[in-house]
């Protein structure tokens, strides 16, 4: 057997929630080191909206999404990102990181919500939201903000 057939009977075998990161544990491992992410606003901690269900928190990109922000650290207005891009909200409570809330940009998940996965993980990688739930109880939400691709902070601070 040749390695191109080898390699579609692996991917006709396979289902696609099962590739890294597709999964909350595959998430949780792309997300549970800060190492090859970049903070927004230097790692301060953030307050959230009012009406969030999120606490104080810190936001960081991967260097897929990092690519889309501007000398500012900001997404422009009716700018998108990449797909591949992560973005990881560490949320605080004292002090303690107490869960991740990630969006994952990746349009041809069938979990996808709006082109993103989301999912909420606490620091030991226990899964609070699942991306089975395709967003639901996110998007409402994220959806005020639509001209940067769902992400609300860069018009909250």
């Amino acid at each position: 057997m040749g390695m191109a057939t080898g390699l579609a009977n692996l991917m006709l075998c396979c289902k696609y929630n099962e590739l890294p990161g597709a999964t909350d544990a595959g998430l949780f491992e792309q997300v549970a080191s800060p190492s090859g992410y970049v903070y927004f606003n230097g790692g301060l901690l953030l307050a959230p909206d009012p009406a969030s269900p999120h606490g104080y928190f810190k936001l960081r990109f991967n260097d897929i999404a990092t690519s889309a922000l501007d000398a500012n650290g900001r997404l422009p207005v009716g700018s998108i990102f990449p797909n591949g891009s992560i973005l990881v909200k560490e949320v605080y409570d004292g002090g303690n990181l107490v869960l991740y809330a990630i969006m994952r940009k990746d349009p041809s998940n069938p979990d996808a919500s709006n082109a993103w996965l989301w999912a909420e993980l606490g620091p030991a990688g226990e899964t609070a939201f699942t991306v089975k739930r395709r967003g639901d109880g996110c998007v409402s939400c994220h959806g005020t903000s639509p001209n940067r691709d769902l992400t609300r902070t860069f018009d909250l601070h």
